[in-house]
């Protein structure tokens, strides 16, 4: 199915926020997207407006937009509940004494692709795959209400670490070793263990942004 103008400056604008190739505070004009992907400035505008009520854009009058940064209080929203979320899914694993082969399979495999992307020094890759880790908890509980509420949470998620990791990409190498440490505790159904590690491993990658757990 071929996108609209406007359904196709939404992607792509979208991605550059998420991605961190636009960071936050960085104007974009409609005149330069527009001319840019050979398009009229009225797809971008609306593709602006898509963006501002998805909190990922400030529309300046005559200007443009600029790209926002997360708020503090909602990234300290996000690490609550993704804590609360994929500690419950741990917890229900455990006390059904769940088969966890295949969710031990899927986290390795994406701690592998995570130390690839962190030695070939690509942050943006890095923070996909961390996406899709934490997705796997959760899913593997057989949850698919919390399936679906965690998914919402995913252009958060993966932005945040984008930010968080930026100014030390050396944390990608010590975030892999800590998703292995976070396997062993769901091997072993240590719940409280799991919960204790998940909320260390959250906390030390998001502290120095201003991202941290209470």
């Amino acid at each position: 199915m071929t996108l609209s103008a406007a359904d196709r400056v939404y992607q792509e604008t979208k991605e550059l926020i998420l991605s961190g190739d636009v960071p936050p505070g960085r104007l974009i004009s409609e005149g330069d997207v527009a001319q840019r992907m050979s398009v009229s400035r009225t797809p971008v505008r609306e593709a602006f407006v898509r963006l501002q009520g998805e909190d990922l854009l400030e529309l300046i009058p005559k200007r443009g937009a600029v790209v926002t940064a997360v708020p503090v209080t909602e990234a300290m929203d996000v690490l609550e509940t993704r804590a609360a979320l994929e500690t419950a899914a741990v917890r229900r694993m455990s006390n059904r004494n769940d088969d966890v082969t295949a969710l031990m399979a899927t986290m390795a495999e994406l701690v592998a692709r995570q130390r690839e992307a962190a030695a070939a020094g690509d942050i943006a890759g890095f923070a996909q795959h961390d996406v899709g880790l934490h997705a796997a908890v959760v899913s593997a509980s057989g949850n698919r209400l919390a399936e679906r509420f965690y998914a919402t949470l995913a252009d958060r998620q993966r932005r945040m670490n984008i930010g968080a990791i930026t100014p030390d990409p050396g944390r990608m190498r010590i975030c892999a070793d800590e998703h292995e440490a976070l396997a062993v505790r769901i091997r072993e159904r240590d719940v409280a263990g799991y919960e204790s590690a998940l909320r260390a491993h959250l906390s030390a990658t998001h502290l120095a942004a201003g991202q941290w757990l209470v």
